[in-house]
Formats: C-alpha cells, sequence, structure tokens
C-alpha cells in the first residue's frame, strides 16, 4: 500500500474522530483507538507500535503528570485555604458593578504572566485563581474558559520557552529583532480579539448565576469560608510560582510547593502539629481525586501523539503536491486552513504537522525565518483552543464546559486572528 493511500485513510479516520467528537464523544476512548487505528492503518509493526505509540509516549510524559499533580495540590490548598475566595470576594466588590472591566483586566493580566511563564502547572496555578473570579462577577463557565485560554495563547508568540521548542524544527530561526515585533504585533492582535470576544457575549453576563457556576467548578464560598479572616499578605501567594521562575528560574515544581506550604503556614492552617498533617492530607487526597480522570486522558492523548509522529512521513508526498510556492499565497491558505491545526492535525507542528514543517523545510523555497512564524499562527491556534492541549483539557474538567462548546467558541474566533497573524507573516517576513 503506496504513502499516499495510506495518509488518505490516515486523514479519513481523522475526520471521523472529529466528527466523534463534535457529537460529543468521549475523547479518552476516543484517542486511545485512533492510536490503535492510525498504528495499524499505518503498518507500524508489532513491537514498534507497543514500545513507540504505547509505552515511551506514556512513559515520557510522566513530568508532565507531575506538575499536574502539584498544580492541583496548589490549587486546592488555595481554596481551602480560603485564599481563593477572599480574592474573589475582593474582587467582585469592583467586578460586580463593571463585569465587563473585570474579565478584560482578568484576561490582560493572564497575558502579562504568560509571556514568561509555561507550563500546565502553571496554567493551574493561575486558572484556580481567576477563573473563579470571572466566574463570581456572572461570566459564563464556557465565556470564561475559552477567553482565559486564548489569553493564554496570545503571548506565546513571545514566550521564549515556547520560541525555544519549535525552532526545534526550524534551526536558524532567531528570537529577536524583527521576529520579537512580529510576535508582540500578533499577540496584540489576539488580544484585541479576546476583548471583542467578551464584548460581545456581554448580554450573557449574570451576577445572579455566579453562585451555581462556583458551585459546579467546586469554588463555591461557603459559610465558614466567607467567615474566615485571610491576611492581606496571603493575596500574593498565587503569583509566588510565577516570581519565583521569573526572579529566579525555579521550576514550577519548587515554586508551586513552596506557595503551597506558605499558603497553608499563612491561612493558619499548620498552627498545631496534628491540624497541619489533617489539612495536608485531605488537599492532598482532594488534589489527586480531581484529576485522576484528566490524567488517563492525556495517556491516551499521547499515545495518539506517539502513532501521528511515526505517520508524520505519510503526508509528505500530499504536502508536496498542494503547497504553493508564493510567500503570500502560502501564508493566506494556511491563516484559511489553520483549523487543520486542531487535533494535533497536519498544520499542528507538535502533531502531523512534523510532516508539514519537514515538507516545507525540504523544499528550499522558504527560509527559517519565514517557516517558523508561518507554521507557529495555525499551531497557536491549536494551542488555545484545542482540546489536545493539556491545559485545555484541565480547563474543560475543572470548568465543567463540554468540549464542542469550547470549540464552537474557539474556533471562529481563532480563524479570524489566524488569517490577520498569517498576513503580518508576509509582511514582516514574506
Amino acid at each position: 500500500m503506496s504513502s499516499t493511500i495510506i495518509a488518505v485513510l490516515l486523514l479519513l479516520t481523522f475526520a471521523g474522530f472529529i466528527y466523534y467528537i463534535l457529537k460529543g464523544g468521549n475523547l479518552m476512548i476516543g484517542f486511545f483507538v485512533m492510536a490503535i487505528l492510525w498504528s495499524v492503518i499505518g503498518m507500524v509493526p508489532f513491537t514498534t507500535a507497543i514500545q513507540k505509540v504505547f509505552a515511551e509516549p506514556a512513559l515520557n510524559y510522566g513530568p508532565t503528570i507531575i506538575y499536574i499533580v502539584f498544580g492541583s495540590w496548589f490549587g486546592r490548598v488555595l481554596v481551602d485555604s480560603g485564599i481563593a475566595p477572599a480574592i474573589s470576594e475582593q474582587t467582585n466588590k469592583v467586578g460586580k458593578k463593571k463585569p465587563l472591566l473585570a474579565a478584560i483586566l482578568i484576561i490582560l493580566v493572564t497575558a502579562f504572566i504568560f509571556v514568561s511563564a509555561y507550563g500546565v502547572g502553571s496554567v493551574i496555578a493561575i486558572g484556580v485563581i481567576l477563573l473563579p473570579i470571572m466566574l463570581s462577577v456572572g461570566i459564563p463557565r464556557d465565556i470564561a474558559l475559552s477567553a482565559f485560554s486564548l489569553a493564554i495563547g496570545a503571548p506565546m508568540y513571545i514566550n521564549v520557552v515556547l520560541f525555544n521548542q519549535i525552532k526545534a524544527f526550524f534551526p536558524h530561526a532567531e528570537y529577536g529583532g524583527r521576529y520579537l515585533q512580529f510576535g508582540i504585533v500578533a499577540t496584540a492582535v489576539q488580544l484585541l480579539a479576546v476583548v471583542l470576544f467578551l464584548f460581545w457575549h456581554r448580554k450573557k453576563i449574570n451576577p445572579a448565576n455566579a453562585e451555581e457556576n462556583l458551585r459546579m467548578i467546586g469554588a463555591e464560598n461557603s459559610d465558614s469560608t466567607e467567615a474566615k479572616k485571610i491576611p492581606k499578605i496571603a493575596f500574593i501567594i498565587p503569583i509566588i510560582p510565577v516570581l519565583m521562575n521569573m526572579l529566579f528560574k525555579w521550576d514550577a515544581i519548587p515554586a508551586l510547593t513552596l506557595a503551597t506550604l506558605l499558603a497553608i503556614a499563612i491561612t493558619g492552617n499548620a498552627k498545631s502539629y496534628k491540624k497541619g498533617v489533617a489539612f495536608l492530607n485531605e488537599t492532598i487526597q482532594h488534589a489527586i481525586s480531581d484529576i485522576a480522570g484528566l490524567i488517563m486522558f492525556l495517556m491516551a492523548l499521547i499515545m495518539f501523539s506517539g502513532a501521528a509522529s511515526i505517520n508524520a512521513e505519510r503526508f509528505r508526498p500530499i504536502f508536496a503536491t498542494i503547497l504553493p510556492h508564493n510567500h503570500l499565497v502560502l501564508a493566506l491558505a494556511l491563516g484559511v486552513l489553520a483549523p487543520l491545526a486542531l487535533f494535533r492535525g497536519p498544520l499542528h507542528v507538535w502533531g502531523a504537522g512534523a510532516a508539514t514543517a519537514a515538507v516545507l523545510s525540504g523544499t528550499g523555497l522558504f527560509n527559517d525565518a519565514f517557516l517558523l512564524p508561518l507554521l507557529y499562527v495555525p499551531t497557536l491556534m491549536a494551542v488555545s483552543t484545542d482540546i489536545t492541549q493539556s491545559w485545555n483539557v484541565w480547563g474543560l474538567d475543572y470548568m465543567k464546559v463540554q468540549s464542542r462548546d469550547f470549540l464552537k467558541n474557539g474556533i471562529p474566533i481563532m480563524l479570524v486572528v489566524s488569517i490577520i497573524n498569517e498576513a503580518l507573516v508576509f509582511y514582516f517576513f514574506g
């Protein structure tokens, strides 16, 4: 069977998978079945599939799971210690008067943090604070999650951590100079789109639904939590992990651990050894149970990613035939086709798009300075609104939002952003 036929069959199963997801199918089962199908259709040798699809990807994902665990624990401590409810209460004093302004400020703060912060641990640490605040001023859960995720994706254009990851595909591209100018403008475009997204949905903001939405995600303010007095200094606890990374280059795990222990101590939950141990055990158990389903989903996702990576070369003949050679046409085409980056598709460089990157780079028609932002735009569409992105998966689980609602909110706005930013790619690098 030729590579072209195999590639077509893989794309057909991929289309069927997207249909299954849009109909509300179970993501964990879907990705696991896709990993099997892509291994079989791609004619991956049995022993290779066992090792490279089902074993190594899951084992190599261990560090990310640890970040999720520590981030979840930090979030649980922030809620149970009373810090998160206290911050929400303070924000409500302004937010209830001007909820739209409060939401815009929150997404700007989010974008500022993720100019330098990166990773699912950081997203969880920030999300467990900012998302309940957005709910507390009456923003619907799906709107709040979409705005939050889009605000995280916006500054990734200038996030040096993620840039260095994509640079592996285009080693001659440089961070700085003209790229940084492009990155700042592209970030501004996406942030403006998020603001317009919130403005468009402003009539859906209803403070009367705040308590119900908070209750659904387990962040409601109980009477005991409301009555608990929290020292004002505790309000800086949520930004400690980010500050430790920015100022001292700490990894997320020690940064989250320090912030968690400080939260326990400052809020008086460690006044006695017995009380401290009890609070520690309770929050850890709760935190692990919060993410049990998420972890198993991510195992299925990473197995599919392993199968997609192995089959990436299958797409080379198709892309080599259909891709245009003109800079402007190519840029605009990738803008319009940016949704193909979703579900780790052929325009997502950390998915099947690895083949696209290899084909474009191998043609010699385009330099790395042009190719990196060219493929970064659709990839960041996926980072911002794809349900295969680890922190988006966490958000869906945490906010109790349906995947189809998340996609319906994010895809249209990110399609427009992608077309505009691809035009900027041509302007700066074409």
